[in-house]
């Protein structure tokens, strides 16, 4: 692991680094935001997986979620959203190939060498991240758009693995959506009943939530008939899933939008973390 930048904020330290990936065989490039608290001990692990076109430096920098992970006391993991560089398969729309990972574990030629970003996020990453960082083994996972897609299909296929899940304007039915389709045909095939993993709604319906579930949605966001928040809210009544979904009224699909309601997303995970990790004595 090579760190390429370290700056203080906010009474802890915001760190950018590099490695070489085994799982995506190229060298991938992730953030991280260590909190004053974990100059005392162990912290907590909250994970913000970013939407297309976005990498490390999108939510790290116009989120604003430092400050409020400051005052809980968690560490922030924020990971690129696809391979980079020459030699990896792209595609010249900007949803698809590289910015476009969709943090699932692609099958397909020309994606699958490097086209590994579920298996990364959840096992190579997370290794290193509380293999190196002052962190607990309690774990929760956000994140926008795509980014959401990937933290409700994460926590929902792996709940010892995330205590806490919520999302930002997730595209919530991809298997129905052309944000989904598209992309789960090239990395995956058009064998359809491989797909499902990677849709929450499906994923949801079958296997429910340990916990409750936060989604805050945008009401004036330009992209609503392609996220398809009525398929997870639909599910949601149906299994008497606890949670919240939030129309919020005159918000886009902007950081403005993920800024404005971070803090809440923030105070959801750290309620529920501590929660964890008081249970079991660590803090």
């Amino acid at each position: 692991m090579k760190v390429i930048s370290e700056n203080r904020c906010f009474g802890g330290v915001q760190t950018v680094c590099s490695h070489d990936s085994d799982t995506c065989g190229v060298e991938m490039t992730f953030a991280v935001y260590m909190p004053p608290q974990a100059k005392d001990g162990p912290v907590p692990v909250l994970w913000y997986l970013s939407g297309l076109t976005c990498t490390h430096e999108n939510a790290m920098t116009k989120g604003g979620f430092q400050e409020h992970a400051a005052d809980h006391g968690l560490a922030l993991v924020f990971p690129d959203t696809s391979p980079r560089g020459n030699g990896v398969a792209d595609d010249q729309a900007y949803d698809l190939g590289q910015g476009a990972g969709f943090y699932v574990n692609a099958t397909r030629a020309p994606w699958r060498p490097n086209f590994q970003m579920y298996d990364y996020v959840l096992s190579e990453l997370r290794g290193i991240i509380t293999g190196n960082f002052p962190v607990v083994d309690r774990h929760g996972v956000t994140g926008h758009s795509m980014g959401g897609h990937g933290a409700l299909t994460m926590a929902l296929r792996n709940p010892d693995l995330f205590d806490s899940v919520s999302a930002f304007a997730p595209i919530a039915n991809p298997t129905q959506s052309d944000w989904g389709r598209k992309q789960l045909s090239e990395y995956l095939g058009d064998d359809e009943s491989a797909w499902s993993c990677y849709d929450s709604s499906i994923l949801l319906e079958e296997h429910g939530w340990k916990g409750d579930i936060l989604i805050d949605q945008g009401a004036s966001d330009q992209f609503l008939d392609l996220l398809r928040p009525e398929a997870l809210a639909h599910v949601m009544t149906k299994r008497r899933q606890p949670g919240l979904i939030r129309m919020q009224p005159g918000y886009d699909h902007s950081y403005y939008f993920v800024s404005t309601f971070a803090g809440d997303h923030v105070d959801w995970h750290a309620a529920r973390l501590k929660r964890m990790a008081s249970g079991l004595g660590l803090n």
